[in-house]
């Protein structure tokens, strides 16, 4: 167990910068929530439909989907139960695995995503791209791509 004396704890500008990262994270997932909800959707749903409409045949395995969108089994089971009922998606047993089951994007699902994605760009661009200029939009992919590429590496994926 770490000891109080061998805490590295934050300087002052690391404080700002991880503080101001939270609640830039936060405002913007809120922003971009808020967006889609005139089209129904939440934000793990629109980000199903991004995986299963750029998946092969619009379909992935839903141990797959969850690993994709980082949600335990359970819940995107109850996720794709409700947009089963809103004509999103279907399940479709696997072939090749009796206990497996597919998420697949309906046509349904597919025409929401070309109705929706238009609004979800021009929100990302608005609330994001758009107050960032091309050096600092250069400089924050350069600084996030080791946090991204150490966090994939500890769940085993690339």
């Amino acid at each position: 167990m770490e000891t109080e004396t061998a805490t590295r704890w934050l300087s002052d500008a690391e404080q700002c910068a991880w503080r101001t990262h939270l609640d830039v994270s936060r405002l913007l997932m809120h922003q971009l929530e808020k967006d889609l909800q005139p089209f129904g959707l939440t934000n793990n749903d629109y980000e199903i439909l991004v995986n299963l409409s750029e998946s092969d045949d619009q379909r992935m395995r839903m141990s797959d989907l969850a690993a994709s969108t980082l949600q335990s089994k359970s819940r995107l089971s109850h996720q794709i139960t409700r947009m089963e009922s809103a004509g999103l998606v279907r399940r479709e047993n696997c072939e090749s695995d009796r206990r497996g089951l597919y998420a697949v994007l309906t046509e349904q699902g597919a025409q929401t995503m070309k109705e929706v994605a238009p609004h979800h760009v021009a929100s990302v661009r608005k609330h994001f791209m758009d107050l960032l200029s091309p050096e600092a939009l250069a400089e924050l992919h350069t600084a996030l791509t080791p946090i991204a590429d150490h966090l994939r590496g500890l769940r085993g994926k690339p």
